[in-house]
């Protein structure tokens, strides 16, 4: 009993620090670029070879955006199209991100990794690094893959990851999540933060939840990630979640 109290205390804890820490409501943006009203053509894509980033290549080409893939491994991208190009970095690697981002009008960040069971800054301090070189080559719009859990949306991937999957597997990924969260708010670019439900490989359905009451206190909510690009590209050309954090959910 002493245990499970124990537990629940550290749980009902670390999620205070995900909601503290997360961005909260909407940020009034103070725009210093130059070219805010400049129409985008050509787009960023950080983390393209991962579930995400792959649907947002995918789709971003079939709307007619001139793509850049932004990968550690080109081998592991299969996808060819006449508007791809292929950019070969690290995004802790402040020289390669900079050079990847010149030339372009908006950078989609679905930025992650799997090293989940020790502490990490790979998603702050590499969103970091997009921010500061998206502030000096004058790229005035990001939109960021975070996730349900954090900031206003605590406790909204339901029940089980609450209490289970984000304290004991997830704590140190979410708490670098809430740094990255931090950083884009306090950013001076325009930005829209795209927090999902669970992940999956599901068909895009365009069927889907959003806004700052997407998700469940009570079950699991998921999303496939082709729903999620679609949603993330919508927000290029719309203005509706500037400066705000929003969740998306399947109905």
């Amino acid at each position: 009993m002493e245990l499970l109290v124990f537990y629940l205390f550290y749980a009902g804890m670390l999620s205070l620090g995900l909601w503290k820490n997360g961005v909260q409501s909407r940020v009034e943006i103070k725009n210093h670029l130059n070219d805010s009203s400049k129409q985008i053509k050509r787009i960023l894509v950080i983390g393209a070879t991962g579930g995400t980033g792959q649907e947002l290549v995918r789709q971003a080409l079939a709307r007619g955006y001139e793509v850049t893939a932004f990968v550690r491994d080109p081998s592991k991208l299969k996808i060819e199209h006449q508007k791809i190009n292929i950019s070969k970095g690290n995004v802790l690697d402040y020289n390669s991100v900079k050079q990847a981002i010149q030339g372009h009008d908006a950078v989609l960040s679905a930025l992650g990794h799997k090293r989940f069971f020790y502490p990490t800054r790979i998603l702050s301090e590499g969103t970091r690094n997009i921010l500061r070189a998206m502030e000096e080559e004058n790229v005035h719009r990001l939109i960021c893959e975070t996730s349900l859990g954090i900031g206003s949306s605590v406790g909204r991937l339901g029940v089980y990851y609450t209490f289970f999957t984000i304290p004991v597997i997830l704590p140190f990924y979410f708490w670098d999540k809430t740094r990255q969260e931090k950083l884009i708010a306090n950013c001076n670019i325009k930005w829209c933060i795209v927090r999902p439900g669970v992940l999956t490989n599901g068909k895009k359905t365009d069927k889907y939840r959003h806004g700052t009451e997407a998700g469940s206190f009570f079950k699991t909510v998921r999303i496939s990630r082709a729903d999620v690009a679609s949603f993330m590209i919508d927000q290029l050309s719309d203005d509706t979640y500037l400066g705000m954090a929003v969740g998306v959910s399947r109905k």
